[in-house]
């Protein structure tokens, strides 16, 4: 007995090292892998996608072009008023509409309609300068309606494309039966987060960029309304 006991003990070691071969060795850890932009316009559909970045191109380029046309319209010489207050008080009213017409500004050639119309009543003078200044602010929000509308329509198409990640994952599970698979489900599920993300993304971007866009219009309308009480003011002092 006592031998047996003695032998068992002396088998322990190698009954060890044999389990210890015999168990697989240690799995290795999952390495972190990384999406790129091309894969996750992949996973969003060309047909959620293309949409999506034809909005955001065009997006791109109303904000980049009307930016540079406000601030354009926001940029006047220092001088400017005085040199036409000047050239009116000396009644030399060619140069003043050659000083508006070389100047670049929606001020400038709204003022320059309303010097073309001097000696004519005031009411009159004053609609002309109006009118000419409702074709500048026009001209000023230019595309800024399409910016709107793709504010509107980039999440509500990111969501269409949500709408039809989810219909795929839940065709998927119908084929499928009870033996669906998580990577099955992958797909549709990732279409319906990216095209989501994508809208999102695109939609905000447009909104705050009208928004500000608009801000920036409005301050040009403001200095043109300024320049017309001004103008008009200065057309009244003769007559005082």
């Amino acid at each position: 007995m006592l031998s047996h006991l003695i032998a068992q003990i002396q088998q322990t070691p190698d009954a060890a090292r044999q389990l210890l071969e015999q168990q697989p060795a240690a799995t290795t850890l999952p390495t972190e892998t990384t999406l790129t932009i091309w894969q996750l316009i992949q996973y969003g559909g060309w047909y959620i996608m293309a949409p999506l970045g034809l909005m955001s191109l065009i997006a791109v380029y109303i904000i980049i072009e009307r930016s540079l046309a406000i601030r354009r319209a926001l940029r006047e010489e220092g001088d400017f008023m005085n040199k036409i207050r000047d050239y009116i008080g000396e009644g030399k009213l060619d140069s003043a509409r050659n000083l508006c017409v070389t100047t670049a500004s929606p001020v400038a050639r709204m003022l320059e309609k309303g010097i073309s119309r001097i000696g004519k009543p005031l009411k009159d003078i004053e609609v002309s300068i109006e009118n000419a200044g409702r074709l500048e602010v026009y001209s000023l929000e230019k595309g800024l309606a399409f910016l709107a509308t793709i504010a509107g329509a980039a999440p509500m198409l990111g969501f269409l494309g949500t709408v039809i990640g989810m219909i795929v994952t839940f065709h998927t599970m119908e084929i499928s039966g009870a033996g669906v698979e998580l990577s099955e489900l992958s797909g549709g599920m990732m279409q319906a987060m990216v095209t989501t993300v994508a809208g999102l993304i695109i939609g905000i971007i447009a909104y705050v960029a009208y928004n500000t866009l608009v801000a920036r219009v409005q301050k040009v309308v403001q200095k043109m309304e300024a320049r017309t009480i001004e103008f008009m003011d200065l057309l009244e002092q003769p007559a005082k």
